[in-house]
């Protein structure tokens, strides 16, 4: 009966597509609800009582390391038996001019977010260059296919998502998290990639097309992509890491510090916050 009733209600066909939509966009919301609550009911590593490894142990800042390692294992291992042959096999069969304008348009698509984010930043400059960017390369490189504002008219990519926004704000970022697939994290940029879903103009739109999956098939895309351009170089680290955990961690936060600022170098009074005391020669 209830369904019935919501069908002969008034609503347009527009405004139910509108409402399957951000139905969707909720559903993200109950699963970073559910990873909060397993995090919490997670074991935590024990702080250490000697003086000086608790110094250390309080600098790394991953109080979840046994079950941030788990997972990483379990990463390993998908990334082992799928990720990684797939996108070998992505990268024989398609040439790199293809797997180029794939990357084009795509993040020609990402443009909506960080020009939404660098706004909340009050990075007014870099949110005009991005909405150049977009309208220029979507009009001239053919739906973003090619970069042609950084080729042309000297438009540089900029970078921009809510976890760097929040970062701005002054929000902390927590302790080291990592997700199962998307990999080494924090609360905050998790926090982030959720309201960054929200803020996509793609979804609503293919949501209100039909398409509820596109979001799903766009970010699988992302990351075969991503993952095809670093085959060679995360064998590499597999190869020479002692501590393959402790290296990823550290090469991760030195990564997002980076884009937390835009590119810039961090302050000397902060490059500890960015170094693994794990991987400090003794």
């Amino acid at each position: 009966m209830r369904r019935s009733r919501c069908r002969d209600s008034n609503l347009s066909p527009l405004a139910e597509r509108e409402t399957e939509a951000v139905s969707g966009r909720f559903q993200w919301l109950r699963v970073g609800a559910l990873i909060g609550l397993m995090l919490a009911m997670s074991a935590c590593a024990t702080p250490p009582s000697d003086p000086a490894a608790r110094a250390e142990f309080d600098r790394t800042n991953d109080p979840l390391e046994p079950m941030n390692r788990q997972i990483l294992d379990f990463n390993l291992f998908l990334d082992r038996i799928l990720i990684k042959p797939v996108a070998i096999g992505y990268r024989t069969v398609i040439p790199a001019y293809g797997r180029d304008r794939l990357r084009n348009f795509l993040d020609n698509l990402n443009e909506p977010v960080i020009f939404i984010n660098d706004a909340l930043q009050g990075e007014f400059s870099r949110a005009n260059t991005t909405a150049g960017r977009f309208f220029f390369n979507t009009t001239f490189g053919v739906g973003g296919l090619w970069d042609l504002a950084t080729t042309q008219v000297g438009l540089e990519k900029q970078s921009g998502d809510f976890g760097q926004t929040l970062y701005a704000w002054g929000v902390p970022d927590g302790p080291y998290l990592v997700l199962p697939i998307i990999g080494p994290s924090n609360p905050r940029d998790a926090s982030g990639m959720v309201v960054d879903g929200f803020m996509d103009p793609w979804g609503y739109v293919a949501a209100n097309n039909g398409n509820r999956f596109t979001g799903f098939y766009r970010w699988l895309a992302q990351g075969i992509d991503e993952r095809s351009r670093n085959i060679e170089s995360f064998d590499e680290i597999q190869k020479n890491a002692i501590d393959l955990y402790a290296e990823l961690r550290s090469l991760w936060r030195q990564h997002r510090a980076a884009e937390l600022r835009h590119g810039e170098a961090a302050p000397i009074e902060d490059e500890d916050l960015y170094t693994d005391p794990g991987t400090k020669k003794q």
